[in-house]
């Protein structure tokens, strides 16, 4: 009895029905309904112009709506900017490259280099204060440092 009803509503079925799905898209994130809501109103708009069967409009309803989708995933996967910092996880890197001064003696391979508000463990050559190191790597929580 609805199904009957919904089919005899015509093209305005297909309309509501992408207004409610570009509604939905609104509310919820990300660009998954879009698609769908966009293939119903074309479905609704080309049924407008042609009388079509409910089974045509129903398979070209579901054609538009995976192939939209499909191209339009893809399209926005190569145009997605990145987010985030990708070395979040993998602080010390940052450093590799970079030079600072010791504040306090590396001895027998070790020390501690103050960089920014942190406290960072070293290991090198044996070095005085106040001599300029240069971070080559980082190993584990280990920064790595050759004299400049």
């Amino acid at each position: 009895m609805i199904i009957d009803w919904l089919f005899h509503q015509g093209p305005w079925i297909w309309c509501v029905l992408g207004l409610v799905l570009l509604v939905l898209e609104v509310l919820v994130p990300g660009a998954f309904f879009l698609w769908f809501g966009i293939s119903a109103i074309i479905v609704g708009g080309l049924a407008f112009l042609v009388n079509l069967g409910w089974q045509y409009e129903l398979l070209i309803f579901t054609l538009l709506s995976l192939g939209s989708l499909l191209i339009g995933r893809r399209m926005m996967a190569s145009h997605a900017p990145e987010f985030g910092d990708p070395q979040l996880n993998h602080r010390g890197s940052r450093y590799v490259g970079r030079e600072f001064v010791l504040s306090a003696p590396l001895s027998k391979g070790e020390g501690k280099l103050f960089i920014d508000d942190t406290v960072w463990r070293i290991s090198g050559d044996d070095l005085p204060s106040g001599t300029t190191v240069r971070v080559t790597g980082v190993d584990g929580v280990r920064l790595l440092v050759v004299a400049v």
